[in-house]
């Protein structure tokens, strides 16, 4: 399981079919979580705490000392199967690695679970369908994190 994090101020999710808002958050993160063959609840639990307790926010003295908790922040999740991308060889990327839709859309709804347990407010977009993304990224942070 892979996710990328990236510390924004606003964020906004929309389905591109029907111009419906799926999730709206302010200052917080952005994380997109892909799942590869083999993951299991145990990837979800381990990310999610690391995304909740990852200290990327700025303290009084500019220094990024500050989880998400700490600050208060809500988190926007969108499933991304793409993280698991292999381009290494040819012009197309190769998705083989990343898990079947079924077995992906249960480990996102457990990883969001688990992320709701740790005191985060979560929005989403929507599983497998084919969304518009709109953040501010600040400073720009963005971190990628694999279990």
């Amino acid at each position: 399981m892979k996710i990328c994090v990236q510390r924004i101020k606003c964020g906004k999710v929309t389905l591109v079919k029907t111009g419906e808002i799926t999730g709206q958050i302010g200052p917080g993160l952005l994380i997109f979580l892909g799942v590869k063959t083999g993951d299991t609840s145990k990837e979800a639990a381990f990310l999610a705490a690391k995304a909740a307790n990852l200290r990327i926010f700025e303290d009084s003295d500019g220094k990024m000392n500050k989880s998400l908790l700490d600050i208060g922040g809500e988190a926007l999740v969108v499933s991304q199967f793409t993280l698991y991308g292999d381009a290494q060889k040819g012009r197309r990327p190769s998705f083989t690695e990343a898990a079947r839709p079924d077995i992906a859309e249960k480990l996102y709804r457990e990883f969001l679970r688990l992320l709701k347990n740790e005191g985060v407010p979560v929005q989403t977009g929507a599983f497998q369908q084919e969304m518009d993304v709109e953040t501010v990224n600040t400073g720009p942070v963005t971190i990628l994190i694999e279990s």
